[in-house]
């Protein structure tokens, strides 16, 4: 059975000592309900908010060969992880983070970010993580690793972008990577 805090305390292990506040909080608690059990315990994202953040999601995580984040269940686990483990400080960034992408996208393309085409919301995107908009690289950097989190501790994460197997098999030192086709997960 694969368990998402099993899963959780990996990514912790990913992120270091640069993990966001709300995902070492869940992954650190021992006894708890399952993150992505029932709704968020109150609604975090406007409507527009929530369509942006569900569209940047899968710009970050998009479907190829395998399933993106929005079939991932991502901007849900976004939206229950900021409403249910995040104190209101740890929430700003990420909203005022949207709210940018929202007004910058309106300035230059005269439409809504969560309505832009791919390419314009990627632009976005960039301009964040250059920091060339308010707060854009805190928030860029807490949103992808929302995004990385809540998509390798999903179900589709762990079983179709990497292989699960509880026991990978033999032993074999010489293995060439070449031959590698899948990450494991555990």
């Amino acid at each position: 059975m694969i368990d998402r805090r099993d899963a959780l305390a990996g990514m912790a292990a990913m992120f270091g000592a640069a993990l966001f506040a709300p995902i070492a909080r869940a992954a650190g608690v021992a006894v708890a309900p399952v993150i992505s059990d029932g709704p968020p315990s109150a609604p975090v994202f406007t409507a527009q908010q929530r369509a942006l953040m569900t569209a940047l999601s899968e710009r970050v995580m998009p479907t190829t060969d395998t399933p993106g984040a929005i079939t991932a269940g991502v901007p849900e686990f976004i939206e229950k992880l900021l409403a249910d483990w995040a104190a209101p400080a740890d929430r700003k960034p990420i909203v005022a983070g949207l709210d940018a992408i929202e007004a910058r996208s309106r300035s230059d393309y005269k439409v809504a970010a969560d309505k832009a085409t791919s390419a314009q919301q990627d632009a976005l995107l960039t301009l964040a993580m250059e920091n060339k908009l308010p707060g854009g690289a805190d928030f860029f950097d807490k949103f992808r690793q929302l995004v990385l989190t809540g998509y390798f501790t999903s179900e589709v994460g762990i079983t179709q972008e990497r292989e699960y197997l509880p026991v990978p098999g033999q032993y074999d030192g010489a293995y060439p990577y070449s031959k590698v086709n899948k990450v494991y997960s555990s």
